[in-house]
């Protein structure tokens, strides 16, 4: 899959090498490289996955680094839902309206 100047995109850098993340860190945390994904604008006129790119971010910062996503998705969510407060809101507004049967 190939991405063409302007598309939405996201690249990767690599921060922290392993050697150079701080000792405090769980043994398995430091075997690995710190790494910082940025989504943006394609500068370059064409790109395929896994090649170095330049893209233009919403705040306008150019920034360099490996192509790792064409039209990336969000896959953030906020967990599982806790049944305790699920209700809250509801039982906040009845107690606010002076309902006191809650």
């Amino acid at each position: 899959m190939h991405a063409k100047k302007g598309d939405w995109v996201q690249i990767q850098q690599i921060l922290l090498k392993p050697e150079e993340r701080t000792a405090p860190l769980p043994e398995d945390t430091q075997k690995v490289p710190l790494m910082m994904r940025i989504k943006g604008f394609l500068i370059n006129e064409t790109a395929e996955i896994g090649q170095e790119v330049e893209i233009k971010t919403l705040t306008g910062r150019l920034v360099k680094g490996e192509l790792v996503a064409i039209n990336p998705k969000y896959e953030h969510d906020f967990g599982e839902p806790v049944p305790e407060l699920i209700t809250v809101g509801l039982e906040l507004r009845k107690i606010l309206e002076g309902d006191n049967n809650v």
